[in-house]
Formats: structure tokens, sequence, C-alpha cells
């Protein structure tokens, strides 16, 4: 394994709000500074949450993206 930034996943599919960024929130305790952690949601409402939770905790949103009704998103944590 490589000494770079850690990438983590997170599987929330099936689950509604707030669920999917409650899961985060605890998952994002075991990620490093400036690791990744990929999060799958089916929520349609994790867009919105997802993008308040980054901007509450300071962590950057790096993507969301959207493939055969699961949402992916990359939080990389900046602290």
């Amino acid at each position: 394994m490589s000494a770079g930034a850690m990438e983590q996943k997170l599987d929330t599919k099936g689950l509604t709000c707030p669920l999917p960024v409650l899961r985060t929130k605890k998952a994002m305790k075991d990620v490093p500074a400036g690791g990744r952690l990929t999060v799958e949601a089916t929520d349609p409402g994790a867009i919105k949450d997802f993008e308040a939770f980054c901007q509450a905790t300071g962590n950057e949103l790096v993507s969301s993206t959207s493939a055969n009704g699961v949402l992916t998103f990359i939080i990389r944590k900046t602290a």
C-alpha cells in the first residue's frame, strides 16, 4: 500500500435521510486529513445533504455523480 492519500468507501444505498450523512459523519472520523471517502447512496435528497454536510464540516465535496440510480460522492477530509 502506498503512503499516499487513503481511499475509503461507504455504502449507504437503500438508506434515507438523514442516515447517509450520519453514517458519513461517523466514517469521516477514521479518514486521515487529506484522505478521501467515497459514499454511494440512493436517496435523491442526499445531493443537498452532502453539499450542506461539507459546508458545515469544512470538508471538500470533490465530486458528485449519478449513474443507474446510484449517487456517488467523493469527500476529501481537510483537517
